[in-house]
């Protein structure tokens, strides 16, 4: 990254963004060693927002520090299997309030966001699949009318952003990932709210399992 990327007041934000990125990516695997010279040279920055951003990160226990410097610990396979667990309760709640608070703006870019799924689904595109899914669980957030379920939601999706993105990974899978954000998208439209959860809960049930594999190895 060049010097002078960052603006000053932004600038301990965006390396911690950028470092956390790089960790739940899987860029900086489970038990690589960070030291602020290293990452300062890395980034292009000076070692104070470093310094800031690995404290922040060490709060979140992504990493621990050690004396030989600042250890990655990432997601572990049981951290998986537990936000998982949180999202089948919190994902089949949003669903429930998106069937009931649904707008025509936002039926309108599910819509969107469903049909060019299906369509990349089709192409065996998977890095744009992954980006759809992003879009498509985002917008159930906005839709379902609660900043407080958005914001519990949301950092659970980011924080597996590696085996999500892995387990759609194999072109075969993509179909049925579509075909299952199809009925979400429609029993919310239906305003079903009672399917709707239903469906959410089913998916994310469905897509714990896919991502079994994917988490062991």
């Amino acid at each position: 990254m060049p010097k002078n990327t960052y603006k000053t007041g932004l600038l301990t934000d965006q390396v911690y963004d950028r470092l956390e990125t790089d960790i739940l990516s899987g860029k900086y695997p489970r038990g690589t060693v960070l030291t602020e010279l290293g990452l300062a040279k890395e980034l292009g920055v000076s070692r104070t927002p470093i310094r800031d951003a690995l404290h922040r990160l060490s709060q979140e226990r992504l990493i621990e520090d050690t004396a030989r410097g600042s250890i990655v610990l990432g997601i572990t396979a049981q951290d998986v299997r537990d936000i998982m667990d949180i999202r089948y309760l919190l994902e089949g709640l949003a669903c429930r309030y998106a069937a009931e608070k649904l707008t025509p703006e936002g039926a309108a870019e599910m819509r969107r966001i469903i049909d060019l799924q299906e369509y990349y689904a089709t192409k065996g595109d998977t890095e744009r699949m992954s980006e759809m899914d992003d879009l498509f669980h985002m917008e159930i957030c906005r839709q379902c009318g609660s900043l407080l379920l958005a914001d519990a939601l949301l950092p659970l999706h980011s924080r597996i952003q590696k085996y999500r993105r892995a387990s759609m990974s194999h072109e075969e899978r993509l179909p049925v990932i579509s075909t299952e954000h199809r009925k979400i998208f429609e029993a919310i439209c239906a305003g079903d709210g009672d399917l709707a959860e239903e469906l959410g809960r089913q998916h994310v049930k469905n897509a714990k399992e896919r991502m079994a594999k994917e988490v062991s190895q």
